[in-house]
């Protein structure tokens, strides 16, 4: 795109002057490319990462469609956190000082109820909040939707990831059908899709990177011997010190080996192949997908449906037995423009597959020893924390019931809670290592849905 000043943009003269004033004169890629369609009316799916100027870009068309004088709620923006919420309306207040009377208010879990119930008296024209809280106002009747016709729905994926698909459906339903509703992403899993094929019409799609690109993915491929492929797969961990990675492993009986093997050496590692339960298949990978199991031992087979953003590295114990698996075993790192790890283990009888593989391909592959150990030699444990809740939709349990609990008074902060994942018999809510003990204390001592239900840690 050839100009990216906003100057080009057909805002109100206030909008224009206000971006001007705070240094905003070229456009990023995501704000060039969604704002024209914004600024139309027409419903939009942007995909880009975090940091890539999303927040102006929705900001800009809720105030170029706002009217100050109907002094009713006509936007809402959803966000997976408080802190994202905080930081949406500080930026929206920010882009706001121009024109005079706008009221943005926050809705978030965490925070005592009945101030907010005040403020929603007193009217609001942007609302922006977590999907939770926004459900318990809208459910007691505190916050009028019927009014609305701009919806946003911000870090969709993370919101997905937390657990909120159905609040979300549930609020959509209060908003009338004929609105804008813009959802922004860094990612675009199967689940959005879904979403957006549900709350958007005839969007306009836009993706300002690629969510996956080859060139982003360094392979190796180590020459070893057949008794030293354990050892190898421990010191590869150890030197590069991935936060997630999965290693394929060609039969069932390998991967319960190689997993036990790891979780002797030190490592957060659990075994995934076809004789696992489905109750324990669903726990290892809600785990896995919230960071808090560093390794997953995969066979081709039980890994199909894994949808892992983010994946730090892919390790393939031997060669893949058929080219076209390689190809789609190491597409799982190196995503969302994030670089990636991906590393084949190749036995002196091996080699004419590692050239199969690169003929398939149309690459050059060439093995090399496997390089000396590196400087830290130790292991290392996962950065998140899984607690596991006795209670889930049958208690009608929810994300937001969780999150609240947990970032309530001498609560742990938003950034520190990860995914939340309700079954239906219970639920599982990922937070930071540091904070697990006061995490646990918080749902030990509280209460979800006026009930008490029991809180555990889950290893690995």
């Amino acid at each position: 795109m050839q100009d990216l000043k906003f100057s080009t943009l057909a805002l109100r003269p206030e909008l224009l002057k206000t971006v001007a004033s705070l240094g905003y004169t070229s456009m990023t890629a995501i704000q060039a490319e969604s704002l024209p369609a914004v600024l139309a009316g027409k419903d939009v799916i942007a995909q880009g990462k975090t940091g890539s100027g999303k927040t102006v870009a929705f900001a800009l068309g809720l105030l170029a469609r706002l009217d100050v004088k109907q002094f009713a709620v006509q936007s809402l923006v959803l966000c997976p956190t408080r802190e994202l919420a905080d930081q949406v309306a500080k930026e929206i207040r920010k882009l706001a000082r121009g024109i005079h009377n706008i009221k943005v208010l926050t809705l978030c879990g965490g925070m005592p109820f009945g101030p907010q119930v005040g403020s929603l008296a007193h009217g609001a024209h942007i609302v922006v909040g977590t999907p939770g809280r926004v459900s318990d106002h809208v459910r007691k009747g505190n916050l009028v939707l019927s009014s609305v016709h701009s919806l946003v729905l911000d870090e969709a994926d993370r919101m997905l990831d937390m657990g909120f698909a159905e609040t979300l459906d549930e609020i959509v339903a209060e908003i009338p059908a004929k609105r804008q509703t813009l959802l922004f992403s860094a990612t675009y899993p199967d689940s959005i899709a879904k979403v957006a094929s549900r709350v958007l019409c005839d969007p306009v799609s836009i993706k300002v990177e690629s969510t996956h690109d080859t060139q982003s993915i360094v392979q190796h491929f180590y020459t070893i011997a057949d008794g030293e492929r354990d050892l190898a797969v421990t010191q590869l961990l150890r030197d590069y010190r991935p936060d997630s990675a999965v290693v394929f492993c060609n039969t069932k009986r390998e991967t319960a080996a190689l997993a036990e093997y790891l979780r002797d050496e030190g490592f957060s590692a659990a075994a995934l192949h076809g004789d696992l339960e489905q109750r324990d298949r669903d726990r290892t990978l809600v785990m896995f997908a919230n960071k808090s199991l560093t390794v997953l031992v995969a066979t081709d087979v039980a890994a199909r449906g894994l949808d892992i953003e983010a994946l730090d590295a892919v390790i393939n114990y031997q060669p893949a037995r058929d080219s076209e698996v390689h190809v789609h075993r190491i597409g799982r790192t190196g995503r969302a423009g994030n670089s990636g790890l991906a590393v084949t283990l190749v036995g002196d009888k091996e080699r004419f597959k590692v050239e199969r593989i690169a003929q398939y391909a149309g690459q050059t592959y060439h093995c090399e020893p496997l390089p000396k150990p590196g400087g830290d030699s130790s292991s290392y444990l996962p950065p998140m924390i899984t607690l596991q809740i006795d209670g889930g939709k049958k208690q009608k349990v929810r994300p937001g019931d969780i999150l609240g609990a947990l970032t309530g008074d001498d609560g742990v902060a938003g950034h520190e809670v990860g995914k939340i994942q309700i079954f239906d018999q219970s639920a599982f809510v990922a937070v930071k290592r540091k904070a697990c003990e006061q995490a646990l204390r918080k749902l030990s001592s509280g209460k979800l849905k006026g009930r008490s239900f029991r809180a555990r840690r889950v290893t690995k």
